[in-house]
């Protein structure tokens, strides 16, 4: 029977479904027909499949060739199953060797001459291949992406002929790949360091907090007072990565065609104000993901925070509490992971010059300019933003001060974050800005002077529980970076002074 059964994966979000291409060969006027819901790249398949087969020195049948993708009912797009498909051809009319193809699994893209193209989304293809328990072949330009799964065995190849050849005499197309080195350290040097900020002990203070319990960060201040200065070294005092995130994070670039550079550090995106919202969270007619995905384990950085549109940043909340963006279609709903830390900065006013004490230039905004510039951030965000810190403008006296006293760098600042974040693991297994309500009740118990205080803020300053439950959080974190087990009032004070726009909006 000329029928051969061919491995392959689709892709669809961050997973990659297994996908059977069945190819029969039967009497009748020569053609080629791919059913199987695929899309247009990989309709045209059967013209690329064609030519590589025949300048490969191989035979393309002169018979009705049917192909079906299954399942049928999964969509199927991008050039991904041309190898497959060209391999379905050459077993079913016995040109190679169809014993073990059952054990492999096939991805790949097809050059008119033979030759294998690159693909996208390959590295999450390999991890599901690894768990059917069967091997993988790619092109070679993918090997190294492929190659951060260790649990699968890879093999990649050139061109068509060498995969044939492997099949048919049993020698690899090349080699086995080896993983890469899962112990490559932090690279502190791959970000400006702390000890370049002259001043704002305050706001340095406060991304320290932020690392070591992961919470979300305002900036705002007059401009050139270093807000977008002090966020850039955010990632330099991060902790690395665990091979697992690390391989998380991979994935998701893999999806957009990126190769993610700097294993085990947390990614840092910082896209523009005029953003969309699609931009932002992702979709398109095949939905790929935003930069809120792109930030996974990492650092979404937002500059000029009021003047993206407020309905970009309305489509933050969701994430923001669940660590996790839904798209939807008419096909189908994609789920992409969006468990990301937010650090914003903006200017207090739309002139940018509110309340600024070192410079001769003072504010011409109206107070209804500036009720409308900070509309545009709505309560519901700013409640899930646990730290609002203003940033003031340096004298010209600190400035030019060359004996100012000189801040710890990134390193030794790193280290103190990195052993807080261990006491979370060993204590609770999540950082704090993670914590759930259970989980709040067991590890910040509040004396009664710690219950007092903050029964006060909350009628004050009209805390919402959510805000209640983050300034909780964040005098954990405090407590943590002090050493302590327990929570103080000290703590709680400094959580609620890290809250300035609860403040002053009372």
């Amino acid at each position: 029977m000329s029928l051969a059964i061919i491995h392959t994966r689709a892709r669809l979000g961050i997973d990659s479904p297994a996908v059977t291409v069945e190819v029969h060969l039967s009497n009748g006027l020569p053609s080629l027909s791919i059913v199987g819901l695929p899309e247009t790249a990989v309709k045209e398949s059967k013209d690329r499949v064609r030519s590589a087969i025949i300048n490969s020195h191989f035979e393309f049948p002169a018979r009705r060739i049917t192909i079906n993708l299954a399942p049928a009912d999964l969509p199927k797009e991008g050039s991904r199953f041309d190898l497959a498909i060209a391999m379905g051809i050459l077993a079913a009319s016995k040109q190679i060797a169809t014993e073990e193809l059952s054990t492999f699994e096939f991805i790949g893209e097809l050059a008119l001459s033979g030759e294998l193209r690159p693909c996208y989304g390959v590295l999450a293809a390999a991890i599901a291949c690894g768990r059917a328990g069967r091997q993988l072949i790619i092109p070679s330009d993918s090997a190294e992406e492929a190659s951060l799964c260790e649990s699968t065995q890879i093999f990649h190849g050139k061109h068509l002929l060498e995969i044939c050849q492997h099949l048919d005499t049993s020698q690899h197309p090349s080699y086995s790949l080896q993983a890469l080195s899962f112990t490559e350290p932090h690279c502190e040097h791959q970000f400006p360091d702390f000890n370049e900020v002259r001043g704002q002990q305050f706001a340095k203070r406060a991304l320290e907090i932020a690392a070591a319990g992961r919470h979300n960060l305002l900036f705002y201040g007059p401009p050139g007072t270093g807000k977008t200065m002090l966020a850039s070294r955010l990632p330099g005092i991060m902790p690395p990565l665990t091979q697992e995130q690390a391989i998380e994070v991979a994935c998701i670039h893999s999806l957009c065609g990126k190769n993610y550079q700097h294993w085990r550090i947390p990614p840092f995106r910082s896209p523009h104000h005029t953003a969309s919202s699609v931009a932002l969270v992702g979709g398109g007619s095949q939905p790929r993901p935003g930069e809120v995905s792109l930030s996974h384990r990492g650092i979404l950085f937002l500059d000029e925070f009021p003047e993206f549109q407020r309905s970009v940043l309305e489509v933050l909340r969701e994430p923001l509490e669940s660590g996790e963006i839904s798209i939807s279609r008419a096909s189908a709903q994609l789920t992409f992971p969006a468990d990301f830390q937010l650090i914003a900065a903006m200017n207090p006013c739309p002139c940018g010059y509110l309340n600024n004490r070192h410079t001769q230039q003072s504010c011409r905004c109206t107070a209804e300019q500036i009720q409308r510039y900070r509309q545009k951030i709505s309560g519901p965000l700013l409640d899930r933003i646990d730290l609002h810190i203003p940033v003031v403008s340096l004298s010209s006296e600190e400035l030019l001060d060359q004996d100012n006293v000189k801040t710890e760098p990134s390193s030794v600042i790193q280290q103190r974050v990195i052993s807080v974040r261990k006491r979370q693991q060993t204590r609770q297994g999540c950082s704090n800005a993670e914590l759930s309500n259970k989980q709040l009740i067991q590890v910040c118990q509040l004396r009664g002077e710690s219950k007092q205080l903050l029964n006060t803020a909350i009628k004050q300053l009209g805390l919402s529980a959510r805000a209640y439950h983050r300034v909780v959080k964040v005098a954990r974190t405090i407590a943590d970076l002090d050493s302590k087990d327990s929570i103080s009032n000290r703590h709680i004070a400094e959580a609620l002074s890290l809250r300035s726009l609860d403040r002053e909006n009372h």
